[in-house]
């Protein structure tokens, strides 16, 4: 056990932590107390996707900490500003809201399109995933993570990703539908285009608004800038974060142009959201994206994981779009997919994630080479 968690004495118990402590990264490695180096295919959950320590992320930083880290949001910087323009020309033109996480992000949607419809009710799909704060997690329709936190905020109405269930639940009453493109934290569930089409019709049938979380799509992790661009729909709002900071605590809601003077002065806030060190941060990630050639290459590579993966035992189905992707192990009563992370980790020193007892989920770096694909398929085989 590392030095770190036999001293966690005094951490909430709010995480299964593995007993490891990581010191170093770089690009797709990681390396541990021990000296041990890993292959990171989770980076931090699709936070450092343009790999550890990417080197124009660190200049950034290093230059902004040096020269003005936070004034607060009642005044103006040079990144931030910068950095709404970044999103809203690269998605959908509109306004930018920033705060510090996915789940503020889905917050300050919520907020948002209940105050362009008072009252209105909020569609959400059945696996979805929004965030761990209230209004996040009131949208987020899973009875475990739901049920120790009740009551809930009220107004939002689950329903099957079905084009008909969708169809069916909006009406002149609903606010908003909240989706993701592909469910992320339920196992890489691919949403499918009917669903999008059908949300986008009924919405706009009755004036509500659609809200794509790309809080784990977006930023490349697909293939594209945004997840949306693989999809017939354009939504009129999205949520980003993750990967949008490369490591630094970052989000943001993003609007369409008939959404974005919804909100006026006082009607949301964060004290930290949007502050100097990571809109620089921000920035370098955009620059490293703005190569077209990274964004095939995850495609490619996206294809090649995949085909990899199919090739193992024990795996069942395979399914993802660039390098999000997760597997299925067969129910045969052997080693669950908790057990084949550990395995993997502690044995194979390769980082991967469980979502659930058989599903196993791989979001390695966007930089990641065919090479550090084959290398971890080896180690998944050696503890499969």
């Amino acid at each position: 056990m590392s030095p770190a968690a036999q001293d966690a004495h005094h951490l909430l118990p709010t995480y299964a932590r593995f007993p490891v402590e990581f010191e170093r990264g770089s690009g797709v490695r990681l390396w541990d107390s021990d000296g041990n180096e890993y292959l990171d295919f989770l980076c931090g959950i699709s936070v450092s996707s343009v790999g550890h320590c990417h080197p124009k992320v660190v200049e950034a930083v290093r230059d902004q900490v040096g020269r003005l880290i936070h004034v607060s949001n009642l005044y103006f910087t040079a990144p931030m500003t910068r950095l709404a323009d970044r999103l809203a020309e690269s998605s959908l033109g509109g306004g930018v809201f920033f705060c510090n996480s996915g789940a503020e992000a889905n917050e300050a949607a919520i907020k948002l399109v209940r105050k362009a419809r008072p009252g209105g009710d909020v569609v959400v799909l059945h696996n979805g995933f929004h965030g761990r704060t209230y209004g996040a997690l009131s949208a987020t329709p899973q009875e475990s993570k739901q049920a120790p936190f009740a009551p809930l905020v009220p107004g939002f109405r689950p329903v099957p990703a079905t084009a008909d269930a969708v169809r069916d639940a909006v009406d002149e009453n609903t606010a908003a539908v909240v989706m993701e493109v592909i469910q992320g934290e339920s196992g890489v569930l691919i949403v499918g285009d009917d669903v999008l089409v059908a949300a986008r019709e009924a919405c706009d049938r009755v004036g509500a608004a659609l809200v794509f979380d790309e809080v784990q799509t977006g930023m490349g992790r697909t293939g594209t800038l945004w997840g949306y661009e693989q999809t017939p729909v354009v939504p009129d709002a999205l949520t980003t974060a993750k990967a949008l900071g490369g490591g630094l605590p970052i989000g943001a809601l993003v609007t369409g142009e008939r959404l974005s003077t919804v909100f006026s002065p006082g009607d949301h806030g964060s004290t930290f959201a949007g502050g100097p060190v990571v809109a620089a941060a921000a920035l370098a990630v955009f620059d490293v994206l703005d190569d077209p050639a990274l964004l095939a290459r995850v495609r490619a590579l996206g294809d090649h994981l995949r085909g990899r993966l199919e090739e193992l035992p024990r795996v069942e189905t395979v399914r993802g779009r660039g390098l999000m992707n997760a597997f299925d192990l067969v129910a045969d009563g052997g080693p669950t997919a908790p057990d084949v992370v550990t395995r993997a980790l502690l044995e194979q020193r390769l980082v991967v994630n469980a979502t659930g007892p058989r599903t196993i989920r791989l979001l390695p770096p966007l930089v990641v080479t065919e090479e550090e694909i084959d290398e971890a398929v080896a180690r998944l085989r050696a503890v499969l």
